[in-house]
């Protein structure tokens, strides 16, 4: 009865080992953060990489990884499927020439056909739906990544002062407003005005354009948000050391980001930058 008694001190199922977990993975650090927590969490992981898009990096940190052009839909299902991935994760950015540049494969091709408004969410659940179709589904990574999700009061850098806390609550209005309509997740404010608005250019191209409007003295404020409803699927709005240092070189004061919808990418890095040229990043309420 020893065995048996043993046997019963160990988690159910722990016999069975799990399906290893698909991992979509796009550019920057996001996909090398995930990788790290979800292999500290015991999964395995076979990840696809977008060819001259994800970091080489991601190899040290997956069981196996399957390098791909962007467009190949077709064999990005084949290799979850022939390696028995049951759900995965999609993480990272793909440049958005790529949009433009793309190489379809057949699949991706008929997939692009019925697709009349191509954003970011009508593209990526289209793509989710796909894989649901050959018993692979699409699931949110933030099971991983809580302790990157700052919550409200979060503050980092000089306090705020009266005026750029209104300069806040207004851009978060707006920044609200804009991600509703699909055209991007971040504004740039000062002193009530509106500067900047984020679309195809990217938060950095928002970021430099704001602190260029903003003058010589500086001083802007950005609000980066989720849409509300924001499938955080395959799209996590994220702030980082490169955030910073473009708001660094812009003049930009604050970023003000929303309360547990927001990553913190090389969060010890980025903190560090901010302190050293006195940006302030704040985390509010939607």
């Amino acid at each position: 009865m020893f065995w048996l008694s043993a046997l019963m001190r160990f988690p159910p199922g722990w016999l069975v080992s799990q399906p290893p977990l698909g991992l979509i993975a796009g550019s920057k650090s996001l996909p090398l953060l995930f990788a790290r927590e979800a292999r500290r969490d015991g999964r395995r992981i076979v990840a696809v990489a977008a060819e001259g898009e994800t970091s080489p990096d991601l190899e040290n940190l997956v069981d196996e990884i399957v390098w791909l052009r962007v467009g190949q839909l077709g064999r990005m299902i084949d290799a979850f499927k022939e390696r028995g991935v049951e759900e995965c994760v999609m993480l990272g950015q793909l440049a958005p020439k790529n949009l433009f540049e793309i190489r379809p494969d057949f699949r991706a091709m008929s997939l692009l056909f019925k697709i009349k408004e191509k954003n970011a969410h009508t593209l990526f659940g289209a793509v989710a739906d796909e894989l649901k179709k050959e018993g692979v589904t699409l699931i949110e990574p933030l099971k991983w990544l809580g302790p990157w999700l700052p919550s409200s009061g979060y503050l980092v850098g000089p306090k705020l002062t009266q005026e750029q806390m209104e300069d806040v609550n207004f851009g978060l209005k707006l920044a609200k407003e804009v991600s509703r309509l699909e055209i991007g997740q971040s504004v740039v404010v000062k002193k009530g005005t509106i500067l900047a608005v984020e679309a195809f250019e990217g938060t950095d191209g928002c970021l430099q354009r704001g602190g260029q409007l903003a003058g010589r003295e500086g001083g802007a404020i950005v609000v980066k948000v989720a849409k509300d409803g924001h499938d955080l699927r395959f799209d996590i709005p994220c702030i980082g050391p490169r955030t910073i240092e473009v708001c660094r070189k812009s003049g930009i004061a604050v970023v003000a980001i929303e309360a547990e919808r927001t990553l913190l990418l090389d969060q010890p890095e980025m903190e560090e930058l901010a302190k050293r040229s006195s940006i302030t990043i704040t985390a509010v309420r939607g």
